[in-house]
């Protein structure tokens, strides 16, 4: 089982991998499915179900739609070019294919949220079609947005759940299904299970490109703290919620010059790294999903710590933790779910802090054993974790959960970095832990803001 580096950890814009980056995808690749297009063909619709009709308005899957549509590509969308993109829409109702074709597709009627039974592979579900003047369907193509901004068709879903992979199967040399599997890897090999990822990244393309790639990932990880850390005033929706980041941060500062600051000031550090970059995915910013858009704080976060806060923190420790963490995401994906639309928010930031946790155990300089050790750990104490964004907007409960969800990965690298690596509960025991219990959670606890918090909090 092979999952890049690079397709666990993606450049896009927020709000929602699994609803912004994944749509957007979704609309590119039926574009290119209707190249050439058939005789006859007049127009485009869309129809979202499950959690994408749900909270779709919320997590701007509609704009997601229309920008795809338009040709747009998360990993390359400048945020400024939305709204001009999106206003030229509105005045043309028009979508110019890859062939240059003109296709009609109105906003207001052509994008319809269809809110009875979820499709039966995934809750999150799209229905694209090809009709011609009279409306007759002339092509249709269903996609699934799986979290982490991948999707899938019904084809590609059913691979994988009978054993194979929705990704492009690729020779590599430690291919590791499991964390038990990694971990004899290693054991047999002598490696690192950074150098293992390495290994295996670096089969599929250059060395320097995959270096390069790791640094480019970090770098827009840390561009995005210091945007949020500098930006103010109120997040969109009608949540009106307001940024906190850069006032925490300036207080932090001011409190620098503190002869007696509290030894806990360190978690606010913390907590304030994943806030500015959960602000700035919910406000339509340029992010890494970390696994997903929804825990994207959370890495971030824990690699800015290492830097700042571990001695000797470099550059080498950045790449270590990147393919640890990637390694650990992998594992959860392919064997469990990173989507909170499917198992709720254990699989988003509860994977992201078992990721963050293996990262920064790997970057101190952890045996493989302590790393898996940690990845449980963090993982372990976020099962059962609802998804429950009010009013569909990933603003509350979802900036500051990414912010605890940073610390408990800090804490669980420093409980097993202090043992051996010998512990009770395996990581592949959680993770299955982690999937039975998405499949026993009823549908209001994932992602679709039909309980918990979504419906027992009045909004002002």
């Amino acid at each position: 089982m092979f999952i890049s580096v690079f397709d666990v950890f993606k450049i896009g814009i927020g709000p929602s991998s699994s609803h912004t980056i994944g749509p957007m995808v979704a609309a590119a690749r039926f574009l290119s499915s209707i190249t050439p297009l058939p005789e006859g063909a007049a127009r485009i619709q869309v129809r979202l179900h499950g959690s994408l009709a749900f909270t779709g308005k919320g997590h701007a899957t509609d704009r997601a739609i229309f920008l795809g549509l338009m040709g747009a590509v998360p990993a390359e969308m400048d945020p400024e070019d939305v709204e001009p993109m999106l206003e030229r829409l509105a005045r043309d109702r028009q979508i110019r294919t890859p062939g240059g074709a003109q296709l009609s597709f109105d906003p207001e009627t052509d994008l319809i949220f269809d809110f009875g039974p979820a499709l039966p592979l995934h809750s999150n579900g799209m229905v694209f079609q090809l009709l011609d003047a009279a409306g007759a369907v002339l092509s249709e193509l269903v996609l699934y947005s799986i979290g982490g901004g991948f999707i899938a068709s019904a084809d590609e879903i059913g691979q994988s759940r009978s054993g194979g992979n929705e990704l492009a199967q690729q020779d590599v040399p430690y291919p590791f299904p499991n964390a038990a599997t990694m971990l004899e890897m290693g054991k047999a090999s002598g490696l690192t299970i950074a150098q293992m990822k390495w290994a295996n990244e670096c089969a599929a393309r250059p060395d320097d490109e995959v270096e390069a790639g790791l640094d480019r990932i970090w770098a827009a990880m840390d561009g995005c703290i210091n945007r949020g850390l500098k930006q103010d005033g109120i997040l969109p929706g009608r949540l009106k919620v307001k940024r906190r980041a850069r006032g925490i941060h300036e207080k932090l500062l001011a409190d620098q010059g503190n002869n007696s600051p509290f030894k806990h000031t360190v978690m606010d550090w913390l907590g304030v790294y994943a806030m500015a970059v959960n602000e700035e995915n919910a406000a339509g910013g340029r992010v890494v999903t970390a696994p997903t858009n929804g825990a994207a704080g959370v890495i971030p976060a824990v690699i800015r710590y290492y830097l700042d806060h571990c001695p000797d923190a470099n550059q080498a420790g950045i790449r270590t933790f990147l393919l640890t963490a990637a390694a650990i995401g992998g594992i959860i994906k392919a064997n469990a779910s990173i989507s909170g639309a499917e198992v709720g928010c254990q699989g988003e930031v509860g994977s992201a802090s078992a990721m963050a946790a293996a990262g920064l155990c790997a970057a101190l300089g952890g045996t493989n054993e302590q790393i898996e050790n940690a990845a449980e750990i963090a993982l372990e104490h976020h099962l059962g974790m609802t998804c429950d964004p009010i009013a569909g907007l990933v603003q509350v409960p979802c900036i500051e959960r990414n912010a605890v969800g940073a610390v408990k990965a800090v804490t669980a690298a420093s409980l097993a970095l202090r043992g051996d690596g010998t512990h009770f509960v395996p990581l592949d025991g959680c993770i299955e832990t982690m999937r039975q219990t998405g499949l026993d959670m009823t549908e209001k606890y994932k992602e679709t803001s039909t309980g918990g918090l979504a419906v027992n909090i009045v909004e002002c």
